[in-house]
């Protein structure tokens, strides 16, 4: 069944990738960090430094050849809806990557929406129950659901599991976690991309190359 959301053409309309990056940049100027709450205050101290990843994952990433020639055979129209904002630091280390899968197939039309201001949206897709971001459902042109995807890497999500089961504190696992993104420089997305399209496309055999 077509999600209202997609017949209201929601998705439709969402930001371009440039277009969010534009976002991140506007979302900490004009304020004054002292008249935020602690909540907002971290969320604004810490997108320049979101800023600098995206950045300089969308300087220096190719997508690889063989990753980007099984995105060219989806011969038919897809959405890529995604759910994010400028703040979370999970989005900053993996939407540079995302865009440039999406960037290989014309057929592909990869938008964002802000997530707080599209919670009903965000709660039909939660993640063990929480509001994880970021998040990417793709669909046909009649809204189907072709598969999902969120909201790090596996390999990123059971550092996360395990340093918190050992005690640590999220501020504690944090650097651990973009230290372990940097080092990864895309490769387990690559492979799970690699393995959503395979469940998606089960006639193709995908390799990494």
């Amino acid at each position: 069944m077509t999600p209202e959301f997609f017949k209201d053409k929601r998705p439709h309309n969402g930001l371009t990738y440039d277009e969010y990056f534009k976002v991140m940049q506007q979302s900490f100027e004009g304020f004054n960090v002292e008249d935020l709450n602690e909540e907002k205050k971290e969320q604004f101290e810490i997108t320049p430094l979101n800023i600098q990843r995206s950045g300089r994952i969308d300087r220096t990433y190719h997508v690889p050849e063989t990753l980007c020639q099984e995105i060219r055979e989806i011969s038919e129209p897809q959405l890529w809806m995604v759910l994010s904002e400028p703040w979370c630091g999970d989005s900053a280390q993996t939407l540079p990557y995302i865009n440039k899968f999406a960037q290989c197939n014309p057929k592909i039309k990869m938008r964002i929406l802000l997530r707080d201001m599209n919670l009903d949206i965000m709660d039909k897709y939660l993640i063990n129950g929480a509001r994880s971001m970021p998040l990417l459902v793709a669909f046909d042109e009649a809204g189907n659901e072709l598969f999902k995807w969120g909201s790090r890497p596996k390999e990123a999500s059971e550092l996360f599991a395990r340093e918190k089961a050992a005690g640590l504190h999220k501020d504690e696992i944090l650097p651990k976690l973009h230290l372990w993104y940097g080092r990864n420089r895309g490769k387990a997305l690559e492979q799970e991309f690699y393995d959503l399209l395979g469940k998606e496309f089960p006639h193709q055999i995908f390799e990494m190359g």
